[in-house]
């Protein structure tokens, strides 16, 4: 099947090369009994795809069932999914079969993968590794020959990295990848789509459809659409039902949608994703980043005291900013071009290394300090001089550096620190 044919019984709009690879990839693979990872942002039509890959295969004339995991509580979602016995929690007044037992034979689609409970991921991959699962309640191990096509709108990659998704679970899902696009992704099909939506809207109300003058055209191709298609056809729809001319110029359209007009260039949502642990591991590097503050200003403070005691001349603050100045990714030290008989001297040429001779041993000639680099580094010795702080009382520690005792653990556990 080519894809236009595709296009065609599926009501698929849109002639771009990254859609195009979308279904190239979803008719390739749907013969296939291969697990489909299905990723894009919301609203850009995830769920036609997963149906395009069940109808194209060999289970077409098998069950097909879409699950929104995000929609089903997490006491719930185990029942929902693998079914449960009666009597195994409150208001399980009857057996019930789940969705992997009634679907034996066809294809799930799972929606929003990145929002299931930890614990049925694991129950999903032993499902993906073996086909095996168990009702809630019960002991009697069953068996299901259902093919999974998981989607999701969030990288689940850092919701790995944050630890609410298994690595092992994402590998065995991610084994055929789908990008599809987003609208400002392939602006050339916009305008193909308000032609499509505008006139499903005027035969369903019998109505002429309503078209775009060109520089109102422009402006609707240039705008983001974070809604991206279910956006667009609520755009398309609410100009029809407002509109008073058919041919709808600039002024009219932002007057209808005064939003429009802004271009919303794309931001990352995914930081404020990510709860509260992103933002309690962050402020143990602030913390970190201010304490090294504040040792740098004791150091120059025990520099500018040390001139001072020895009546040494000082630079200018030019040659002051140089001789203490950070260079590339270590500390440059600087110092005096001659020695008195005390064994200081002066800044006259502050290129030149400390040497310090005489009476000085109270110092020894010089020492290398290197600047840490990694975040990782200075989160770990953070952690370590704040247990060491509390003697090991990982409460105290964890509230002295703002978290929580969880995260604090992980952390621990991740840095490898000894109690």
């Amino acid at each position: 099947m080519n894809l236009q044919s595709i296009k065609q019984r599926f009501g698929i709009i849109g002639r771009s090369p990254l859609l195009d690879r979308a279904l190239y990839t979803a008719a390739k693979v749907a013969p296939t009994d291969l697990t489909v990872l299905i990723q894009g942002e919301s609203g850009v039509g995830k769920e036609v795809f997963s149906k395009i890959i069940h109808e194209l295969s060999i289970r077409r004339h098998n069950s097909f069932i879409a699950v929104n995991c995000g929609a089903i509580p997490p006491g719930t979602i185990n029942s929902e999914l693998f079914g449960h016995e009666k009597g195994s929690f409150t208001g399980a007044v009857s057996e019930r079969k789940g969705y992997f037992e009634t679907v034996n034979g066809g294809t799930i689609f799972l929606d929003e993968i990145g929002e299931m409970p930890l614990d049925t991921q694991a129950f999903l991959l032993r499902v993906l590794e073996s086909g095996e699962f168990i009702r809630v309640g019960s002991s009697k191990v069953l068996h299901t020959d259902v093919r999974i096509v998981a989607a999701t709108n969030v990288n689940l990659e850092d919701k790995i990295h944050a630890g609410k998704f298994r690595e092992d679970l994402f590998y065995r899902l991610n084994t055929v990848p789908i990008h599809v696009p987003a609208l400002h992704e392939r602006r050339e099909d916009i305008y193909m789509l308000f032609r499509k939506f505008s006139g499903d809207f005027a035969e369903k109300y019998r109505t002429e459809s309503i078209t775009l003058d060109a520089q109102a055209k422009a402006v609707f191709e240039n705008y983001r659409w974070p809604g991206n298609i279910r956006e667009l056809k609520n755009m398309v729809e609410q100009l029809s039902v407002l509109s008073e001319q058919k041919e709808i110029d600039l002024d009219h359209l932002i007057e209808l949608a005064p939003n429009i007009k802004e271009r919303m260039l794309p931001t990352r949502h995914d930081t404020f994703q990510q709860g509260s642990d992103g933002f309690q591991e962050r402020e143990i590097l602030f913390k970190f980043l201010l304490e090294m503050k504040s040792d740098l200003n004791d150091v120059k403070s025990l520099i500018y005291q040390l001139v001072k005691d020895n009546n040494l001349k000082f630079p200018d603050i030019a040659a002051l900013k140089n001789a203490s100045a950070y260079v590339g990714d270590s500390i440059v030290r600087k110092s005096f071009d001659s020695v008195d008989a005390e064994g200081f001297g002066h800044f006259d040429d502050p290129g030149q290394p400390i040497i310090l001779h005489g009476k000085t041993s109270h110092y020894s000639d010089s020492e290398d300090v290197e600047e840490v680099l990694s975040l990782a580094e200075m989160e770990k010795e953070m952690i370590g001089k704040a247990l060491r702080k509390y003697n090991n009382r990982r409460k105290d520690a964890a509230e002295e550096l703002g978290i929580s005792e969880r995260t604090l653990y992980r952390k621990i556990k991740e840095y490898n620190i000894p109690d």
